[in-house]
């Protein structure tokens, strides 16, 4: 069978970090003569290579290729790319992993589309990845209908085919942002790129010793002259104009001014960030024309600008303004309804933790020339912010706690200014609507609210939350496609949280009154707090004195409020005891959950009365009667048995 897929690893010093994607790379589901792993030891001095030499022994599957150190990881790529025999090959670091079905999925749907390029999914542990780019799936993705330009790491399948055509390898040597020249290169000159947004296929991970090679601090002259060769990349495959200026807008927006800005600059050393401001400013002023900058947001233009200008200190200024800057989103209403959870929220921004305030009748005015300073950038961008009201967008993700998985919720919202000052200013809230549909979160785990909020010159996230408790709402665990599902309200902080992978008390199932449930005849029907399409099948499990006994029902949503109606016909000829009950909400699985109803039933004489759970210190007060009560029996009868002898 020839190989689909060729994992290409660079390996260097990674410890025990390498076991996660040893680990993935195994698990996955494309069929094991479909695909390989090539590791290539860049001179590794730990146990790596003797740990790779033994996983290769006893997995046909993994190659190992050892070599002398050269420094970064361009070399290792290049010597994969060279022992590969795969249709595809797919890069990933020794410290990241791949989800189960990500070489299967990629695969799939980069021949499906013709792909010289697949990009799949990312899920960032403690570590920012790409948003917006993965929105939705992107079938026949350019730099022009979709934020390409956004993904320049090399954790990408890529045709073989199409990096021997065009000669494309990775520039070697110890140097940084090889993989921007490679990928650059790859997105402009491919006759397709396919962006796969529906499924994580890579764990992108911060290491907790963040020893990560992309997180030590960089020499600004060295880490420059390479970001230019990207640069150089662009202008070689692209016309002067719009095109190409928003493409350099990334490297200026992401590798520049994001660096210069708030929390991340004021953290730098001084003497650190004056070297790194001297070398940025040398870029900007030697490689960027009007149009690069004019396209940022407004509180990057001005960022820009000022460097543009050579004013450091105004730089650190703005920054120490800008810290304080941030989103804030509260809860609104969160209730079930049509197997739907739907999540109301207003969101805006806050500085110095007061909402923000803009002029009511501001209109738009380009940044003709660096602000005079820092009081006058803060004005322009809150005129900037208020004109440009109509572009301000929220959106709610899940992201599952455990992976850092996220999905974006479809969310309608509208915008509104709240006059403040006399109507002389506004707080711009955004209020939002969000419906989950559980059913879609793919596993079980527990998934945090996040919000994202686009105002202006910010894009930025928050949990939403703090709810208070006396007025937050608290909606019933809900029953979706077999799967439990509990809205929640975490301890201390009171943001949004759903687990959907609830059981045993937190179902609240305890919550069952025993004047809500009745028998009638062989049939049984309870109020349950839990909310439910119609009809969702469940089962009962009844046990008493050893014994257990099955049967299924149904929960129905109630028409008149929150809950779900409990039916179930009785097993037939329901032996004389207390039995207790147990529901299962999903009992077609191999391993059914059960959770205990705080009621049982007595059948005696042909009858079933709903009668309160026997507590176990009840019985083993009666146990303890009983034998006190035959102790004391057994005691008076023993002389008379001893005369009778």
């Amino acid at each position: 069978m020839p190989v689909k897929v060729s994992v290409i690893v660079p390996v260097y010093n990674p410890g025990i970090y390498i076991e996660d994607c040893i680990a993935s790379l195994r698990r996955q589901s494309l069929p094991p003569d479909e695909y390989e792993a090539i590791f290539v030891d860049d001179g590794s001095t730990d146990g790596t290579p003797a740990r790779l030499d033994r996983l290769a022994a006893e997995d046909p599957r993994m190659r190992v290729i050892h070599q002398e150190n050269s420094g970064w990881s361009g070399k290792p790529r290049n010597v994969g790319i060279a022992a590969a025999r795969g249709e595809f090959v797919m890069f990933v670091d020794n410290d990241d992993y791949l989800g189960d079905e990500a070489l299967e999925r990629m695969y799939a749907y980069g021949v499906a589309n013709g792909a010289d390029v697949v990009v799949g999914k990312m899920a960032g542990k403690n570590r920012g990845v790409p948003v917006e780019l993965f929105r939705r799936n992107h079938p026949r993705a350019t730099v022009e209908n979709a934020p390409l330009i956004d993904s320049l790491t090399p954790h990408k399948m890529f045709r073989r085919a199409f990096l021997d055509r065009i000669g494309l390898r990775f520039p070697e040597g110890r140097r940084r942002l090889e993989d921007h020249v490679f990928v650059t290169e790859a997105y402009l000159r491919a006759d397709n790129v396919s962006v796969l947004g529906d499924y994580v296929c890579y764990y992108h991970i911060r290491r907790d010793d963040a020893s990560n090679a992309g997180f030590q601090r960089f020499d600004p002259v060295g880490y420059f002259a390479n970001l230019r060769e990207a640069l150089d990349v662009v202008e070689r495959y692209t016309e002067p104009g719009a095109v190409r200026d928003r493409l350099f807008r990334r490297w200026l927006r992401v590798e520049m001014v994001e660096r210069l800005r708030a929390r991340r600059l004021l953290a730098l050393p001084d003497d650190y960030r004056r070297e790194l401001f001297a070398e940025i400013h040398k870029v900007v002023v030697e490689r960027f024309g009007p149009g690069v900058a004019a396209g940022l947001q407004p509180t990057q233009q001005v960022v820009a600008a000022l460097t543009a200008a050579d004013r450091y200190d105004d730089v650190v200024a703005f920054a120490e303004w800008e810290a304080d800057v941030a989103p804030t989103a509260a809860p609104t209403a969160v209730q079930w309804r049509n197997g739907s959870l739907h999540i109301g929220f207003t969101a805006e921004y806050t500085s110095a933790r007061e909402p923000m305030t803009f002029p009511a009748d501001a209109v738009r005015t380009p940044l003709a020339d660096a602000p005079k300073g820092v009081e006058e950038a803060v004005a322009w961008v809150g005129a900037e912010t208020a004109a440009r009201y109509g572009q301000a967008t929220a959106d709610l993700l899940l992201r599952e706690r455990a992976s850092s998985a996220q999905y974006f919720q479809p969310v309608e919202f509208t915008r509104e200014t709240v006059a403040v000052e006399d109507g002389e200013r506004v707080r711009l809230v955004l209020r939002a609507t969000a419906a989950v549909d559980p059913a879609a979160l793919p596993g079980d785990g527990v998934w945090d609210a996040v919000v994202r909020v686009r105002l202006g010159g910010w894009t930025k996230e928050c949990r939403l939350g703090p709810a208070s408790r006396a007025t937050r709402p608290e909606p019933h665990a809900g029953v979706v496609g077999g799967r439990a599902v509990l809205p929640y309200w975490t301890e201390p902080h009171g943001n949004l949280a759903l687990d959907t992978a609830v059981k045993g008390r937190r179902l609240g199932l305890d919550g069952v009154r025993r004047p809500d449930v009745t028998v009638s005849g062989a049939r049984l029907r309870a109020r349950i707090p839990l909310h439910t399409a119609d009809g969702a099948p469940v089962g009962l499990r009844f046990t008493a004195s050893g014994r257990t006994l099955h049967a299924p029902g149904t929960l129905t949503g109630e028409p008149d409020g929150p809950g779900s109606r409990l039916e179930v016909t009785l097993p037939s000829g329901l032996p004389r005891g207390i039995w207790r009950v147990a529901l299962s909400l999903n009992p077609d699985a191999d391993r059914p959950r059960w959770t205990g109803l705080p009621f049982a039933l007595r059948a005696a004489g042909g009858s079933v009365l709903v009668v309160p759970v026997p507590h176990p210190r009840a019985v083993r007060k009666l146990v303890r009667r009983v034998r006190r009560v035959l102790g004391a029996a057994r005691a008076k009868l023993s002389p008379l048995i001893r005369a009778k002898r």
